[in-house]
């Protein structure tokens, strides 16, 4: 791969003129530096090309994002603002997004309120209502990734297919379906929500007639007067089920756990309230302070006292009985675990669908397929047309786990065999320069993940810096400061209500460890993660002696522009009333 006319890799400790120009935050008009973007090169010899001849050099960057959701996007914002240019973000689709793009089927929306799930360097003062819906979130996406000028960056269509940390040159090796990078650090901002999973059924490959997963809606096939099972009854399909309800013929809801709800507070937000989020952003700054303050409230119930939920639960069982008059129907609606065990819906229409006459609630799992026959669990029989399941998503088994490997040369799938776990959620031993943005434990059960997507950011910046300040060229977390971190945490997750409301939930892992969820607040996770603690880190210093590094990623021109501190433009309608985000 190393060629003798490829130019020396910039020291860490910031010793080029392209390091040296990392002084000020800067934006960057897309169209007056796309064209120094750098693609990465296929390395495949044309034919009857020499063995000798030398393959094309591979571009390098400081460092490679993977996904282009909220937290890669957010990546692309930080490292600018540090005076980073020579990144890429490297996404598999067509377009930004993430899981606001993947998801849109109908009735999709946010369960967190809009001017709490929005970056706090880019507040919106447009969000068209207090719940927003899919597409208004994913139009916000759009607008950072155009007024932040992260468009060059962006290389879509490019699904990462392997990374490996090369020992001797210190850097990531990466493939991808659009050729080859080289990366002093990783930052995987994928997500948990990215990789949907189908249960494996008897006779599913079968089936005569349509099936697909939430997340991967297929618009083109006509639901109205089908018969369509819905297979799940988490956050999806409380979205789902009352959008498609009044269109299709009959509707079967296989529910093998029922879900607590609770009412939705939505509401569209007024023109004069846009108007002041706009002209005086101290209103919208207020407002997501509430927000954030009264979530903040809630944590203690959810990992300390879980008693304190009672009350909350007696809502919820008032609103299941508001929703549904049929006893035999509430009864199997009716939850047989400790409210918040599971993750609480929100939703005012959820119900009465269940409840209308053309819809059958299914109180089992689905079993097997018998062509066009559905077989429960408890051995009742459905004739449908077509399947969606919403079944969630490889969370505690990402897939990409099998496909990243570390130091000596073990992947991420062997290290987490026996469940996943990080430094801080962040960084894991033998895996240096690799760091997550929603890893191990970092995920929420009452309030935005922006919170910690931007905790986590605060913490990846803070140690490309020391990195610099220290001229070392990577670090990774000793083995005993992320044994310790774990074991205080799982420590704390004892007295959750994950994990002692009596409920199973796709929080935990095969061997029943949760180690998807935060057991704090997210203030405290912000105190945690706001500086890089080098007594817990190993740090990797440059071997004068190894090869040259691949072809550098020109930097990119600098901009006196500032960058806008709110997102403002025309209002999006909203179209969906509650959230897909876990």
């Amino acid at each position: 791969m190393a060629s003798s006319t490829k130019r020396p890799r910039p020291r860490a400790s910031g010793a080029t003129t392209q390091d040296q120009s990392r002084t000020a935050p800067e934006a960057v008009e897309p169209e007056a530096v796309a064209s120094e973007a750098v693609a990465p090169e296929a390395v495949e010899p044309e034919a009857g090309e020499s063995e000798a001849t030398e393959p094309e050099a591979v571009p390098h960057v400081r460092v490679a994002v993977i996904g282009s959701g909220f937290g890669g996007l957010g990546a692309g914002v930080r490292l600018r603002r540090a005076g980073i240019t020579d990144f890429v973000v490297l996404e598999r689709a067509d377009s930004v997004g993430g899981t606001w793009r993947d998801n849109s089927y109908p009735g999709c929306a946010c369960d967190v309120p809009s001017h709490l799930y929005s970056f706090s360097f880019a507040p919106n003062p447009d969000w068209p209502r207090s719940f927003s819906g899919q597409p208004d979130i994913r139009a916000y996406l759009e607008k950072v990734a155009d007024v932040f000028g992260l468009r060059p960056h962006l290389r879509f269509n490019t699904e990462v297919t392997g990374a490996r940390w090369d020992v001797e040159r210190t850097l990531w090796q990466i493939t991808t379906t659009a050729g080859r990078w080289t990366a002093d650090a990783v930052v995987a901002a994928a997500g948990p929500l990215a990789d949907p999973q189908i249960p494996d059924l008897p006779g599913l490959d079968s089936f005569p007639g349509k099936v697909f997963h939430s997340s991967r809606w297929d618009h083109d096939f006509p639901l109205a007067g089908k018969r369509v099972a819905m297979v799940g009854t988490g956050a999806s399909a409380a979205q789902i089920v009352p959008a498609i309800q009044p269109q299709v013929g009959k509707l079967t809801v296989f529910q093998r756990t029922p879900a607590w709800v609770l009412p939705r507070r939505d509401r569209a937000i007024t023109e004069l309230e846009k108007r002041l989020h706009g002209r005086f952003p101290i209103t919208a700054k207020a407002r997501r302070g509430t927000l954030f303050a009264l979530r903040e409230l809630q944590v203690d119930a959810f990992v300390r006292r879980p008693g304190l939920l009672k009350l909350v639960q007696r809502l919820a069982e008032r609103h299941l009985a508001d929703g549904v008059a049929d006893p035999a129907l509430r009864a199997r609606l009716t939850p047989d675990y400790r409210i918040g065990c599971k993750r609480i819906l929100l939703s005012n229409t959820y119900y009465p669908a269940l409840a209308a006459a053309n819809t059958e609630v299914v109180p089992a799992g689905l079993r097997e397929v018998r062509g066009s026959t559905l077989v429960a669990a408890d051995g009742s029989e459905h004739e449908v047309d077509a399947i969606v399941f919403g079944t969630g998503f490889h969370v505690t088994d990402m897939p990409m786990g099998s496909r990243v490997f570390g130091a000596d040369g073990t992947s991420f799938a062997e290290k987490w065999k026996e469940g996943m776990e990080a430094l801080r959620g962040s960084t894991v031993h033998g895996f240096p320069n690799f760091f997550f943005v929603i890893g191990p434990n970092t995920g929420l059960g009452n309030s935005s993940m922006i919170l910690m997507i931007e905790s986590q950011l605060n913490y990846l910046i803070d140690a490309l810096t020391r990195l610099d300040e220290i001229g070392a060229t990577a670090m990774q977390p000793t083995a005993r400061a992320q044994r310790r971190w774990n074991l205080e945490l799982q420590h704390r997750m004892d007295r959750t209500v994950w994990s002692t409301g009596g409920c199973r939930s796709w929080y935990l892992d095969r061997s029943g460890k949760n180690t998807v969820l935060w057991p704090g607040s997210t203030t405290s996770f912000r105190r945690a993660t706001r500086k890089v603690d080098l007594t817990e880190y190993e740090l990797i210093l440059r071997r004068d002696d190894r090869a040259a590094p691949s072809e550098p990623f020109e930097p990119l021109a600098s901009s006196e522009l500032s960058e806008p501190s709110a997102l403002s433009g025309p209002p999006v309608a909203a179209t969906g009333t509650e959230e897909v985000m876990a």
